[in-house]
């Protein structure tokens, strides 16, 4: 069986065949090019699937379905993107726009559920029953999976875990309230700490290693502490500490097999994963239990979307 896995986002429309064993055999990319109307999003993601089949060595006829991880609310019931902020879409009716271009059977899924549901079948959780996928990007995204499904919520809005406040009061985030997880704990807010950071302390080597303030990055923090800087050993456990805060209460409300981290922060591997680990253990609820969740690094990096878009129809 092939199906075709579309992971749409804000820079780039990436479209791929995957085989019965999950394994992507042909891709295409296209630029997203916001803003702009819908329709041309659509068409061009369409297009990008026929060109996925074509590099493939395939055609449409050996495709059986087509699924798609779209950001923002995505009601699979009805095909809708009831709502995503940054594609500036309001009840788009994209599994029907898709199924008249594509002539298919075409399944909708948020694409941080899309890429939880990846890692699960064919990365870091396969095999788990129940698992919760974090990514660290510029925001913090959340895909749950419970008994092997998705679990969105009546509305299809479930699963923001990033929109939980950790500081009552804090800082304030993009959704509208203040302290929420993703304002301190997103590669986006790092940047800031550091920034702060350097700005209160002139003589840290994190002026050194980014070259200036606008060229400060994710590692920037954690490469002043390699290099034993006191500042920027502050940031870098000041903001471990955010994210460990976070995957506790994760860990405390749905205590899924595996609890699964992405992200380009998560390439600090046993630096970011040791302090973490310690802090769970430290902090979790489930402390005496015989069953552990176990925390992992996600495997597939931008595969996972496709791959989970590729079999919500099977």
């Amino acid at each position: 069986m092939y199906t075709i896995g579309i992971d749409l986002g804000g820079t780039n429309i990436v479209a791929g065949v995957v085989d019965e064993n999950y394994r992507i055999i042909g891709t295409a990319k296209r630029k997203t090019l916001l803003p702009r109307p819908a329709q041309g999003i659509v068409e061009d993601m369409a297009e990008a699937a026929r060109e996925a089949v074509a590099a493939s060595g395939l055609t449409m006829d050996d495709i059986a379905s087509v699924g798609v991880g779209s950001p923002g609310t995505c009601n699979a019931d009805t095909g809708i993107v009831e709502y995503s902020n940054n594609l500036r879409f309001e009840n788009l009716p994209l599994r029907d726009l898709l199924k008249d271009m594509l002539g298919k059977e075409i399944y909708i899924e948020n694409d941080a559920n899309a890429a939880a549901l990846g890692e699960a079948v064919a990365g870091a959780a396969r095999g788990a029953q129940s698992c919760v996928c974090i990514t660290l990007g510029t925001g913090v995204g959340g895909g749950i999976i419970i008994d092997g499904k998705v679990y969105g919520g009546f509305n299809f809005a479930g699963a923001e875990l990033g929109h939980t406040v950790i500081v009552v009061d804090g800082e304030p985030c993009t959704c509208g309230r203040n302290g929420c997880w993703e304002s301190y704990a997103s590669a986006t807010a790092l940047i800031s700490q550091t920034k702060s950071a350097m700005q209160a302390n002139p003589d840290s080597k994190m002026w050194q290693i980014s070259g200036s303030i606008g060229k400060v990055d994710g590692r920037t923090a954690f490469d002043a502490m390699r290099a034993g800087d006191t500042a920027g050993k502050q940031v870098v456990d000041r903001y471990i500490n955010y994210i460990a805060c976070g995957l506790v209460n994760v860990i405390n409300i749905f205590q899924p097999e595996v609890l699964c981290i992405g992200g380009g922060i998560c390439k600090e591997g046993d630096t970011l994963l040791k302090p973490l680990e310690e802090y769970i253990k430290r902090e979790r609820y489930s402390k005496f239990s015989s069953h552990q969740t176990r925390l992992c690094v996600a495997e597939l990096g931008n595969d996972a979307g496709i791959i989970g878009a590729a079999v919500l129809g099977r």
